[in-house]
């Protein structure tokens, strides 16, 4: 996986988790949830780049 991969993902989980802290304090059901989807979003995308590099290692 490429590093601009990596910062992409990590990026957003970062904006994931902003958007669910912003949605807590504000008490905005919504926008806490669309925070934790994008993180979930973030971290399948991460588990995917994982497998290929498994793969393109071993192979």
């Amino acid at each position: 996986m490429s590093e601009s991969d990596k910062i992409k993902n990590a990026a957003e989980e970062a904006l994931g988790k902003v958007k669910e802290g912003v949605g807590k304090a504000t008490g905005n059901d919504s926008l806490k949830n669309e925070g934790r989807v994008d993180q979930a979003k973030a971290n399948v995308k991460q588990t995917g780049e994982d497998v290929k590099d498994a793969f393109t290692k071993d192979h």
